[in-house]
């Protein structure tokens, strides 16, 4: 068990909620708005970044009320050592910038990461494949952060540097040569180290992904398509000799932020783009169950799925709740009904959603 005695206070659609005593299986079921996937996200922020609906920190706090939030949660410790309490929280006289606390101690949002590897897998996310290359990237990315915390820095810091090479390309005045160099040196350290890091969280999925079985879920092929040279030196030659071509388009067109994410299904060799609805979410399953199985070693691990079981039928939905049995990571899943959950109901602290009120079944 990873996470208990979570509190959210003036969070969406919830005044004030706690939920105690959780365990390994933990179901919110509830009618369509009641506030299930409010709880998720609320969990998702204990993780660095914009959590599972990427909304911005304003959007969080309850509607009508003075304005800001806090999200809390007590974090197991594997060797029977007194339990973390995690909070993230915005104010309400500062309602844009978010807060990190550790024991009450202010924190960063990147060092929540050290504690807990959180994932999630939404509806939203059924159009990964389709979608565009810079959503496969933040997927990526996200799985490359549960298991190297270090991530988030060497992206924040490429970022402001790519900006930077951006707007001294896009100006009409030639920009200094001296001053242009000290930005692609930025750009290529931290660039490489992205590069490297999703090339090994990739390697990684590849190997978890063997050990997975080819049925009830379709086993994606994975690999990742460079964008640019993964070595910093190769990098920022590469950068110099692009200066003329990037003026012209206007932008940096060599480095990780060109990368891709491939996936291919496995017996069909059909990229996953072309493979059927039902194929595509059989896929996205088993690449959240292998990335699952890697982010809970070592540390705790939280999985939340939302509405994940309504849209299985019965094989794939007790295959599904078999892998996750199996697993380290703490899971939380949402439903309207309680049917679908038969499986694991015995086993599995239970919650009822209404009106952003939740009670304990």
């Amino acid at each position: 068990m990873a996470l208990d005695r979570i509190t959210l206070s003036r969070f969406r659609n919830h005044a004030e909620t706690a939920l105690d005593a959780a365990a390994h299986f933990n179901l919110l079921v509830g009618e369509n708005g009641a506030g299930k996937t409010n709880v998720l996200e609320a969990l998702s922020l204990l993780a660095p970044g914009r959590g599972l609906r990427r909304a911005g920190l304003s959007d969080l706090a309850q509607a009508g009320g003075a304005g800001g939030f806090s999200v809390g949660a007590s974090l197991a410790q594997p060797d029977g050592a007194d339990p973390v309490r995690l909070a993230t929280y915005a104010r309400a006289d500062q309602p844009n910038r978010r807060r990190v606390q550790v024991n009450g101690a202010e924190a960063s949002a990147n060092g929540l990461s050290e504690w807990l590897a959180l994932g999630w897998l939404t509806p939203a996310m059924d159009r990964l494949f389709s979608d565009s290359a810079g959503a496969r990237r933040r997927f990526l990315d996200r799985m490359v952060l549960a298991l190297e915390p270090a991530h988030a820095h060497h992206s924040a810091r490429y970022e402001a540097a790519l900006r930077e090479r951006n707007r001294l390309l896009a100006d009409e005045r030639e920009p200094d040569p001296a001053w242009l160099e000290g930005v692609e040196r930025h750009l290529a350290r931290h660039g490489a180290l992205i590069a490297q890091a999703r090339a090994r969280t990739v390697a990684a999925l590849v190997d978890e992904l063997a050990t997975l079985p080819a049925e009830p879920f379709a086993v994606p092929l994975i690999a990742l398509e460079a964008g640019g040279p993964a070595a910093e030196e190769d990098l920022a030659l590469a950068l110099a000799q692009g200066r003329r071509r990037d003026r012209q388009a206007g932008r940096t067109l060599t480095g990780p932020h060109r990368d891709e994410l491939l996936v291919t299904m496995a017996g069909k060799m059909m990229p996953a783009a072309d493979c059927s609805t039902g194929e595509q979410k059989a896929m996205l399953i088993a690449l959240t169950l292998a990335h699952a199985g890697l982010a809970a070693r070592g540390r705790p691990g939280v999985l939340l799925l939302d509405e994940v079981a309504a849209h299985l039928d019965p094989v794939r939905r007790a295959a599904l709740f078999d892998r996750l049995r199996q697993g380290a990571a703490q899971v939380w899943m949402t439903g309207t009904e309680l049917a679908p959950f038969e499986d694991i109901r015995g086993e599995a602290a239970v919650w009822r959603v209404e009106g952003g009120r939740v009670m304990r079944a």
